[in-house]
């Protein structure tokens, strides 16, 4: 996996502006509950097990249409709480397997997602930036709006 087969990976970029504060886009972006509400436009039942903290693992989690649990094995790479969190995929999850090599995940493995958080004097201006195949760009240029729109909604509503 570290000849960087990632040449083949694609960057995607998303922005929405929330009027919000940088520090309340970041609560309501990585709090659970309200990770579910933004994150089911990509997966109905999506969910994380772990902590945010850099360094960590973490995964990923949807049931697919089968009724099956799955998701990505990734890893905290930065984060710097109202500011930048960088998160590094590093494999797959099947049920309870962790697959970290092999031709299911080498062609992505190591690909980034990160979240930069901007304030502006109307709230926060957050970038996506998203490493991907090509497969799935016309996926993520439907999905990746939805689910900043949502965000942007949980944000301007849950303003305490």
């Amino acid at each position: 996996m570290s000849n960087n087969k990632n040449n083949a990976l694609t960057k995607l970029q998303y922005q929405v502006h929330i009027n919000a504060s940088p520090e309340h886009v970041h609560q309501v972006m990585l709090n659970l509950d309200t990770y579910k509400a933004w994150t089911k436009h990509f997966n109905p039942t999506s969910t994380f097990v772990g902590t945010w903290e850099k360094g960590t693992k973490m995964h990923f989690l949807g049931v697919d249409e089968q009724g099956n649990v799955g998701g990505m094995v990734s890893r905290i790479k930065e984060h710097i709480p109202s500011q930048f969190v960088s998160i590094e995929h590093l494999g797959i999850l099947r049920g309870e397997e962790e697959i970290l090599s092999g031709p299911e995940v080498e062609a992505w493995a190591g690909g980034l997602e990160d979240y930069l958080f901007t304030e502006s004097n109307q709230g926060t201006l957050l970038s996506v930036a998203v490493d991907t195949n090509h497969e799935y760009t016309e996926y993520f240029d439907g999905t990746w709006p939805l689910a900043l729109q949502a965000l942007k909604s949980l944000c301007e509503t849950n303003t305490n």
